[in-house]
């Protein structure tokens, strides 16, 4: 059985699996009032209408895409003709494994934040110290996994220029890229199917690297993601019958950024994952420059009408339909100036 058969069999078994899912998760959590609290301030008037709309829906497409990934391994493993007696073999396979613990263990981080939220029936859950010592601990971990299983490598690759050998000091860099990506996919998610289409999109583009780069193992799991994705936008296109909460964009945040680290191009994670940068560093640029002239003015001024940059643009009079569209498609563009970096 080829590769690109097995690949395109697990992304449609994830999606139907994400998207069957979803009949019985989003009444399950109406029913248990596992409703998204909503605080007006934090995105348009207009959201207030949204309070209530069922959250923890990434359920949908974690469930599907590490069952499904898993599947589709050991079909690959079976029918791919491949020498699983070699180390290169088992240590691709591990590395693929430890990007989805990595990504379930960020997802249970966004779950205690959900939970905390849903019980407190506010929009505060795990205070910012506590998230990023529990990433903190996690992304050490994930980079101690890669080492153990071939990823030795301590240099930087720009694509046009690969730095030195940095030692530990190129692991003490990829703790806060590691943070600083996956917090940034979370807030990527604040308008309906946003999240779940850009991150469609990167995922296919991975999954084009991954097979020029020959991490085949890990393509099962970019495939399954895309679909699995796919499956859980039937949910969450606008107007959504369910969010993902932090559960589902944290665990997200965490495949994005283990998937690039896996493939070692630091040039084509910056690439494939700019739409979520600049979402993270237009808050960052808000706060700075609201700080900076309220210290200087006495009176704060900001940039954009409102943070992340998909508010901006909300308040711009961009449609949600207009905003995933927009983001998906520079994401599709990136991606693929990623793509041409490899070749």
């Amino acid at each position: 059985m080829s590769y690109w058969i097995i690949n395109l069999s697990v992304t449609l078994l994830s999606f139907v699996v994400a998207g069957v899912s979803g009949i019985f998760l989003v009444p399950f959590l109406r029913r248990i009032k596992f409703g998204q609290p909503i605080k007006t301030e934090d995105g348009p008037q207009w959201h207030a209408s949204k309070q209530g709309t069922p959250t923890m829906g990434g359920f949908m497409f974690i469930i599907a895409s590490v069952a499904v990934s898993m599947i589709g391994y050991w079909i690959y493993r079976l029918r791919g003709g491949i020498d699983v007696t070699s180390q290169e073999v088992q240590h691709a396979f591990f590395r693929m494994l430890s990007v989805v613990v990595f990504a379930v263990l960020f997802g249970l981080i966004g779950f205690i934040d959900d939970f905390t939220k849903v019980a407190r029936k506010h929009n505060d859950g795990l205070s910012a110290m506590q998230k990023v010592a529990l990433q903190t601990v996690f992304s050490v971990g994930f980079l101690v996994a890669l080492n153990k299983f071939g990823d030795r490598s301590t240099s930087i690759d720009l694509g046009f220029w690969e730095s030195p050998s940095l030692g530990i000091f190129y692991y003490i860099i990829m703790i806060p890229v590691i943070i600083y990506l996956t917090n940034a996919v979370n807030l990527t998610d604040g308008v309906d199917g946003l999240c779940g289409s850009v991150t469609f999109a990167v995922m296919l583009v991975f999954t084009v690297c991954c097979s020029i780069l020959k991490e085949s193992e890990l393509s099962l799991f970019t495939m399954a993601l895309a679909g699995g994705c796919l499956g859980f936008l039937i949910w969450n296109l606008n107007p959504a019958k369910c969010f993902m909460g932090d559960t589902g964009s944290m665990f997200l945040g965490a495949a994005v950024t283990g998937t690039g680290l896996v493939l070692h191009k630091h040039l084509l994670l910056f690439l494939v994952a700019l739409v979520y940068i600049i979402e993270a560093l237009s808050v960052v640029i808000q706060v700075s420059y609201f700080k900076y002239t309220k210290k200087k003015t006495g009176e704060g001024k900001r940039i954009f009408k409102m943070t992340p940059i998909h508010h901006h643009f909300e308040m711009s009079g961009f449609s949600e339909y207009k905003i995933v569209i927009t983001f998906t498609l520079t994401s599709i563009i990136f991606g693929v100036l990623g793509i041409i970096t490899l070749l």
